[in-house]
């Protein structure tokens, strides 16, 4: 024993043992004990008051740590487990169709002085109305021209270079150019009141589509300025509005609680989605790489072919819950998971999993090939309601000179080996602040 122990804790130990079996009224054990060990000095009444309940005391102290690491083993080994499983397949780790989101947020991006509303990523960099290195988390800078709140931002490519896009409460569109310093080259008038979302439809180097508080959807040529199209049919609020893949299509929704989907060049509504209890917050089309999950969900025997769009569409409301349905509204499947209002959706650019945002603060992750079970929840994701949430674009290995390519679904299926899983999701919220979560 005394080679583990240092002198002093070997010193305290005797004693203890010996004061120990002194108030147990044990005296003749105690001074043979005394003898044995060599204690020289004897333990006057204030050393043994000093040393009489140590050892219950340590004993006490062992018994109940003993009891925590009871508590704890299972825990450690459903860890163990969940690591082993991972080590043990080492792409899994590394593919980004399996990547999910997980707290805490790799930056935490602050500037804003109100709540962010929108985020939208550069085809190379992260950004809202302020711009930022999302790999560094370091702001570049701000832009203005809005003079009321802004609702929406979105990216998209044209023949010589990207754009910006953004609507506000000014009734107002403007158009920014990255690569001349962000500079605001158009501005959009039309719109009768709030433009909440915009959308660049892929496919398409000219054409952009916004939606609007005086329930209308108005196509643009940002090439002229000029609106090409207005869509009537809703009879309130349009808070959202998503492009199939192909351009072809658009999802809206809003606060008469259902979503519509029209044919962008007829303008002709093609498919009513009801079922939601309260105002819709956000719509989406299922991509692509979703449609083998979503198939099964809904029962078909193979799923529809990936060339096909408008196929599949998410909705997330205020009653709390998520839809998936068909094209045709049928319903498919109900997610319930949410505490409060759900803000925004995105598909994961592998197919497999919907994440979505809301206002009880939380990033969820459903499982589409697992009957949409909920895999993963990220607790406080921020410190008020989560306003909006976005993936970052793919990885363009080779990009060609024609840059509309790099929008177009149609031409990743037919080169898949051109465009890459970025693992990046960005988030928004009421707290003013944007988090940005990295694979």
């Amino acid at each position: 024993m005394s080679g583990l122990l240092t002198p002093r804790q070997a010193e305290e130990l005797h004693k203890s043992i010996i004061a120990y079996l002194q108030v147990s009224n044990l005296p003749s054990s105690a001074a043979t004990l005394q003898e044995e060990l060599g204690v020289s000095h004897s333990l006057d009444e204030a050393t043994c008051q000093k040393y009489s309940n140590l050892l219950e005391r340590k004993w006490t102290t062992v018994v109940r740590l003993q009891k925590r690491i009871m508590e704890l083993e299972p825990m450690v080994a459903a860890l163990q487990a969940e690591l082993d499983s991972v080590s043990s397949n080492p792409k899994r780790n590394r593919d980004p169709t399996n990547w999910l989101p997980t707290p805490p947020a790799r930056h935490v991006l602050r500037s804003h002085r109100g709540s962010v509303t929108c985020v939208a990523f550069h085809p190379v960099f992260y950004c809202t109305i302020k711009i930022w290195y999302w790999e560094l988390g370091d702001q570049e800078r701000t832009l203005k021209g809005h003079t009321r709140a802004v609702l929406d931002v979105d990216f998209g490519s044209q023949r010589k270079g990207p754009l910006l896009a953004s609507c506000s409460s000014d009734l107002t569109i403007k158009l920014w150019d990255p690569d001349n310093n962000y500079s605001n080259i158009r501005t959009l008038s039309g719109h009768d009141h709030s433009v909440s979302a915009v959308r660049f439809l892929p496919t398409s180097e000219n054409l952009l589509v916004s939606a609007s508080r005086d329930t209308t959807m108005r196509i643009w040529d940002i090439s002229t300025g000029y609106c090409v199209k207005t869509i009537r049919g809703q009879c309130d609020w349009i808070r959202d509005v998503s492009p199939s893949f192909d351009g072809k299509w658009l999802v809206a929704c809003g606060d008469n609680a259902t979503a519509l989907i029209w044919d962008v060049s007829t303008g002709e509504l093609k498919a009513t989605l009801l079922g939601h209890d309260n105002k819709i917050q956000c719509c989406t089309f299922a991509p692509p790489s979703s449609y083998t999950h979503l198939a099964a969900l809904a029962g078909l025997k193979k799923p529809p072919p990936v060339n096909s769009s408008a196929e599949f569409i998410a909705t997330g409301s205020r009653d709390k819950t998520i839809k998936l349905r068909d094209s045709r509204g049928t319903l498919i499947r109900t997610i319930v998971g949410h505490d409060n209002w759900v803000n925004g959706l995105v598909f994961h650019a592998g197919g497999k999993y919907l994440i979505s945002v809301a206002d009880d603060k939380t990033v969820r992750c459903w499982d589409l090939s697992q009957e949409a079970r909920l895999v993963r929840t990220i607790e406080g994701a921020h410190e008020h309601f989560v306003s909006c949430i976005r993936w970052a674009p793919r990885i363009i290995d080779d990009i060609p000179e024609d840059t509309t390519e790099i929008t177009s679904e149609v031409s990743k299926k037919k080169n898949p080996d051109k465009s890459r899983i970025r693992c990046v999701i960005a988030t928004g919220s009421v707290d003013s602040y944007v988090r940005v979560f990295l694979g």
